[in-house]
This record gives C-alpha cells, structure tokens and sequence, in this order.
C-alpha cells in the first residue's frame, strides 16, 4: 500500500474517532439537557393544575376539573395525569399510549430516556381536596433528539467530505517529492541517470532527494568508468588509432573465426587494397596529409561495405586495407570491387593525393576450405596484377574454383529466390546456446535460415542476404523465415526462446512490421519467446529504429539480442537506450582466449561487467575447445555457443528432451 493510502486511511480513521467522541458527548449532553427540561416542565404543570383547579375542588365542581384537565392534556405533550381524593381513590385520569413517530426505533432503544413525572397536592380551603400526578411524554424529547443528531451527522459528513478532499490535494502536494524520488529510482534501475534540478522545501524531504542525485550521479560515474575501461581495451588492442578501423591483428582474429566456423563448401571473398604514393605524399605534404588520404579511404571503404554485417574491413599497415567478406559469391565480390575501384576515381577527381593513381585492389575468391595465409598470398598476386591494369583498376584470383551451383549474375539470383519464395523452399537449421554453468542447460535456439536450390544444395543466409537487399526481397524473406520458424512446437525441444536473425532493412517495410506486430500479439500461450537479433554494426547503423522495434515486441513479451557484438568499434553507452537482453561476443576475441592473461581476455572480462550492470546478458559465440569453454566459465558469462557444444542442424531433426 502506498504512502498516500495509507496517510489517508490514519486521516479517515483519526477523524472517525473525533467524530465518535463529539458524536457521543453532544447526545449525552443533549439527552441531559432534554430530560432535566422534562422534568421542570412537568413539576410546573403539576403545580399549576393543582393551583388552577382547588377553588373548583373546593366547590365539588368535577366536571369544570375534568374539563381543565382534558384542556391540558390535549395538548399532547403528557404520557398520563391523575387526579386522586386524598385517600388516594382515582377520581380523574388520562393516559396517552407511548409512541415516537418519525423516529426509528432503533434509536429509541440505542438512546433510552428516563420519562419524569410529577406530584402537587390540591386544596381545598384549608384543607387537602386531592392530588394531580402529572407524566411527561417522550415523544417530543426523542424528536428534538433525533433532529439534532440529524443535523450534527449532516455538519460533521459536510466537514468531513471537505477534510478528506482538502487532506487528498493536501497530501498530493506534500508527497510530490516523493512520487519524483521515486521515478528517479525506477529510472536508475533502467540505467537512465535523472537528476532533480528542483529541490523540496521540507527539510526531510529536501535530505533524501539530494542523497538520490548523490547516488544517481555516483551510479553514472561508475558505469562510465567501467564503459570506458573496456573500450580502452579494446582500443589498444584491436583498434587502428587514425581510420578508427580494427587493427591487422583485429582483422586476423575475425577472418580466422570465419573460416574456421565455415563448413567445407563455404566461400567467400578476400580484397586486398593498397593506397599508392603515401610515403612520398607525406614527405612533400606533412603527415597530416597522409592521414586525411587514408582517412578518407578509410570511409570510402566502410561506406562500400556498409550492406554486409559480418564483414571484416582493417587497416593492415601503411596504405593496405584488408576486407574479408565471408559467403560471398565471387560475382557478389566482383560487384563490390568496381565500386570500390569506382570509388578510388572519385577520390582522385578530389586532389588530395599526389597523382590521380590513388589505389589498386586485389581480389582472392575462395570455395571449400582455405587459410587466411594463402588467400592474402593470393589476394597480394591479384594487386600485382592489377597494377599492369592501369589506374584504379582490380585483379581477381581463384583460390579453389568457382562453383556451378551458385547463381551468376543479378537476374539469375533474382530468379532463384523468388521461386524460393514462391515454393517456400526455405530451411531453418538450430544451434543451441547453453548456459554458463555446470548443467549445460540449454537455454535459447538459435535458427539460422537457408534457401534450397532446385538441385538440393543449400544456401546460407550470408551468401544470399546481400542480393535479396538490393532487389528489395529481404522482408518477404523474413516474413516467410518468421512464419516457418513458428510453427515448430518447441516444448518438445525443452526450450522456451528461439533466436532469428532479422535485417534492419524489413523495419524500414512499414507493411512488414504491422504484420509482424500483429502475429506475435496473435500467438498462441504455449509459443516460445523470440529474440530477434541484429548485428552490432547494424544495430548502430539503424539505432533509432531497432530502439522503437525492440521497444514494439518487447510490449509482446518478446526481446532483441545484438550479434557479433565487438566487431564495430561502437561506444558501449548506446546500450543504456537500446538495453538488449543479451550481446554476443564476436568470435574473433573468443578465437584469443586460450589461457593465461591476454587482452582479449580483459575486454571480455570488462564488456561482462559493464553489461551486467545494466542488467543485459552476455554470450559468447564460436566456443570451438573446451579450453575456451574453461576459460569463459571463469569470466562470468551467462552462456556460450558453438560447434564445442554442437554444430547447426536442420531443425526439423533436431533432438527432442528426454
């Protein structure tokens, strides 16, 4: 019970008992008063009548007494009146049975009156003639009663009504300090850092506000502190200090992970780019003008890159940038290379490099397995090649061959999906995320999409999404996975949250996202929560809109989780607003933790406590060794995933609880 309630119900009850109390002495005093005018009314009858009728009594004159005294008593206010010769024989009576009208009864048995009555003797010349004995009638005396507790309960509800509405605003006033302390707390418990500019009057009041902004700003301070510790780390491990890019051994880390975690018909693509004449730019120019072309280059290519979430784009050294775009069909990665090379022409048309020649790229494709040794050998080849190809121009190289099962070309991709779609040709393989503890409970499915060719051959979603993107079919695509991935009773499966990937593009269909919000309000109890993950980089890119989506489902009972979580160098205080239920730790830092103290293992061990301080859950991803799974159990995680505890497969075969 709040506060409030309860200052008004000890209000209500200490005016109760003042009203009791008042009540009750002023009946008392009422009925004192009322039954000592009675009695003085009725001895003065009596005496009067005694005095009035004794000449009569002395002529033997009964009629004219009789009359005198029925004059008397019709007056209604006598229950009885007797007149008695002095042997005590009844020569005259009246009695008025006893009735109160427009009283309720109960009152009149709650409130008993004592009925006086009176006696004067008659004369007779010297003589005694008789005696007038006189009653009173209550009946008056309860009505005089019953009309004046009327109107004190009146006055005392009319005062009270008042009190109680006087006391309500009273209070409200009173208590507005406390209300504002207490969304400043609920706001702290979301990690949001209000402060009370306006400070109460009342001085207890006043104490415990200014001890809450002391605490709110001591809160920030140390989430501050901590965000800023791991992006410290972060930074000088993994960060290039002038692109603001990741580092070579960032971008070592990520292709390694990649392609470790790709099966043995996995592709992908390689770009090696190399910014020509920077060491003399920087000896006729200054340093500063090295910086601004690599830094400009440096945009360019994030801007070329912007569509593929998991890529992996650093500055090696120097002037070489290295991009690894795993699933990536080598037509995919032929597109991306003009536009690069594209992009290289209008920097030179700018005039902030020496020559006109700013860059050559070379390009290694891959399918099935490799190494990230042999595709920069063969990525370094292509850039030679390119070089004899004139300015601002690309070379690609074949690692392994190309493979006649994918698609070539825009319309061919266009083709195949929409069939895809139309025949819903669409399979959802799950991969479990396992709970940081010595039970290895399973705690969420992870579902990863894959479209299936005519022939049979499956294509993950990282191969395949970047098309879909540009010929606008990602949120058909989403919808489609979404509906199939719903349908499986998961209670067989003993989990209760299910995790799909979904592409920032869909919440820009504002058809897609009506639709959405309506089936998840429209699934039945029995179905699994949904987290719908997006990538970090994405998460940045799209921050407004993911922010309302995640507010939108989680309205639903549904959340949203941030993948590859590191991969983009992105300040940690954009997950105050954002508040994910979980973040996954990119693949890359977990390839590093192999034992004993290394940065990658202080950065995870700082994200951990940043991100448990605003309540949001933190996973690590492609745990490929119990060594790692050891070591992550040590960071306080809260779960882990990978082909450590068992690879995707198709969910439709994946095993059921025991």
């Amino acid at each position: 019970m709040t506060l409030y309630r309860q200052l008004i119900i000890f209000t209500v009850v200490l005016f109760l008992l003042l009203f009791t109390g008042t009540w009750y002495a002023k009946l008392a005093n009422t009925r004192t008063f009322l039954t000592n005018q009675l009695e003085s009314h009725v001895q003065d009858t009596a005496t009067s009548l005694a005095l009035s009728i004794s000449p009569h009594v002395a002529q033997k004159d009964l009629t004219l007494v009789e009359g005198m005294i029925n004059a008397l008593f019709d007056r209604g206010y006598y229950q009885k009146i007797i007149f008695s010769d002095p042997r005590g024989k009844v020569l005259i009576e009246r009695t008025l049975p006893v009735r109160v009208e427009d009283v309720p009864q109960w009152f009149v048995a709650l409130v008993p009156l004592k009925t006086p009555e009176a006696a004067s003797d008659v004369m007779a010349g010297w003589n005694q003639g008789g005696t007038i004995l006189v009653k009173s009638h209550p009946g008056y005396a309860y009505a005089t009663l019953w009309s004046e507790v009327l109107s004190m309960t009146a006055w005392f509800a009319a005062c009270a009504a008042f009190l109680l509405l006087a006391a309500a605003v009273g209070l409200r006033i009173l208590l507005k300090p406390l209300a504002a302390v207490e969304r400043q707390a609920d706001a702290l418990c979301r990690k949001e850092y209000q402060l009370q500019e306006t400070l109460p009057r009342t001085r207890e009041f006043k104490s415990v506000v200014e001890a809450m902004n002391r605490m709110t700003v001591k809160v920030k301070e140390m989430f501050e502190e901590q965000a800023a510790t791991a992006e410290g780390l972060q930074e000088r491990a993994y960060q290039d200090p002038v692109t603001l890019l990741g580092n070579r051994r960032l971008f070592e880390s990520q292709v390694n992970a990649d392609l470790a975690r790709q099966e043995q018909n996995g592709c992908g693509v390689l770009l090696l780019l190399r910014i020509h004449g920077l060491e003399a730019l920087n000896q006729k120019k200054g340093l500063q003008a090295g910086d601004d072309l690599v830094k400009r280059v440096a945009a360019m290519l994030k801007s070329a890159v912007n569509a593929y979430a998991d890529t992996a784009l650093s500055r090696l050294t120097g002037g070489d940038f290295g991009i690894f775009l795993p699933d990536v069909s080598p037509s995919e990665g032929g597109i991306i290379a003009t536009e690069i090379a594209a992009q290289l022409g209008r920097i030179a048309m700018e005039k902030i490099a020496l020559t006109d020649n700013i860059g050559h790229l070379g390009v290694a494709t891959y399918q099935g397995g490799t190494s990230l040794t042999r595709l920069l050998a063969e990525a370094d080849l292509a850039l030679s090649a390119a070089l004899q190809n004139g300015a601002n121009s690309w070379e690609a190289r074949v690692v392994t061959g190309e493979t006649e099962t994918l698609p070539q070309g825009q319309q061919h991709w266009k083709d195949a999906l929409v069939r895809a779609l139309e025949e819903r040709r669409i399979r959802l393989d799950a991969q479990g995320v396992i709970e940081n503890g010595p039970g290895r409970r399973l705690v969420q499915l992870e579902l990863f999409a894959r479209v299936m060719q005519e022939n049979g051959e499956a294509l993950d979603a990282a191969l395949f999404m970047p098309v879909a993107e540009r010929l606008k079919l990602v949120s058909s695509i989403d919808r489609m996975v979404i509906e199939e991935a719903l349908k499986v009773d998961y209670r067989r499966l003993g989990v209760e949250r299910v995790a799909i990937n979904l592409s920032p593009t869909s919440l820009e269909d504002d058809a897609f996202r009506n639709w959405l919000y309506a089936f998840l309000k429209a699934l039945p109890a029995g179905a699994p929560r949904v987290n719908f993950e997006f990538s970090e980089f994405a998460a940045v890119q799209h921050l407004q809109s993911i922010r309302e989506f995640g507010a939108a489902v989680r309205a639903c009972g549904h959340g949203i989780g941030l993948d590859h979580y590191g991969r983009s160098f992105s300040k940690l205080g954009y997950l105050q607003s954002l508040h994910p239920e979980y973040v996954k730790i990119d693949r890359a830092y977990t390839g590093e933790l192999s034992g004993g103290e290394n940065d990658s293992r202080f950065y995870v061990a700082s994200l951990c406590s940043v991100a448990h301080s605003i309540d949001i859950k933190v996973v690590a991803e492609g745990v490929e060794s119990e060594a790692q799974a050891a070591v992550l159990r040590e960071l306080n995680l809260d779960a882990m995933q990978g082909y450590f505890f068992g690879r995707p497969q198709p969910l439709s075969s994946y095993p059921a609880v025991r």
